[in-house]
């Protein structure tokens, strides 16, 4: 069985709207490590459609990109994409599959099929996860900015406090923080 592994940016008031993250060389090879050694990528949704509005254009070429942004779309382009969605049953990019029915069931033989594990994106359907206690680590990148509007990490809260074990810390040139920590069980 593969770890779930849920991966955002985030900044230190705990906004994780993707336009507030500094986007450098840095941030792009954290997370291109962390879609490298995943086996499957797990979207709600609307990060599901947000990432499907760019990135099938930069990876056939459509889009002017850096050959590093080019190779990273081409890599996504090709990973398989679970998406979690009870308004829309069609996904039409490259390797993307619609988790329906029961979200528990789904998400538990999602990771039971992929050894390599899974790399959560989305923070709305990671609260959900995490209330089910299927989320095993956190790999969230902390950009050292007050961003001072939503939308917020567990914005609609968990039923109980998690208890978390640090398991790296490692500071990026930009000032932003990758920190990994493991549930603590």
């Amino acid at each position: 069985m593969g770890l779930l592994t849920f991966s955002i940016n985030v900044t230190l008031d705990g906004c994780v709207d993707h336009q507030e993250g500094i986007a450098d060389d840095d941030t792009h090879a954290f997370f291109t490590h962390l879609m490298n050694e995943g086996g499957a990528m797990l979207w709600g949704r609307v990060t599901y459609e947000m990432m499907e509005s760019y990135w099938p254009a930069v990876a056939r070429g459509d889009e002017e990109a850096p050959p590093a942004i080019r190779e990273w779309a081409v890599k996504l382009d090709a990973k398989p994409k679970y998406v979690v969605a009870s308004t829309r049953t069609v996904f039409p990019w490259t390797n993307s599959h619609h988790i329906a029915g029961d979200l528990r069931t789904g998400v538990q033989r999602l990771k039971d099929a992929t050894p390599a594990g899974v790399l959560l994106g989305s923070g709305k359907l990671a609260t959900a996860l995490d209330r089910l206690d299927l989320i095993d680590e956190y790999q969230l990148l902390v950009h050292p900015r007050i961003a001072g509007h939503g939308p917020t990490l567990y914005q609609s809260g968990l039923p109980s406090t998690r208890r978390l074990e640090l398991i790296s810390a490692k500071p990026l040139r930009s000032g932003a923080v990758a920190m990994h920590y493991r549930r603590a069980r």
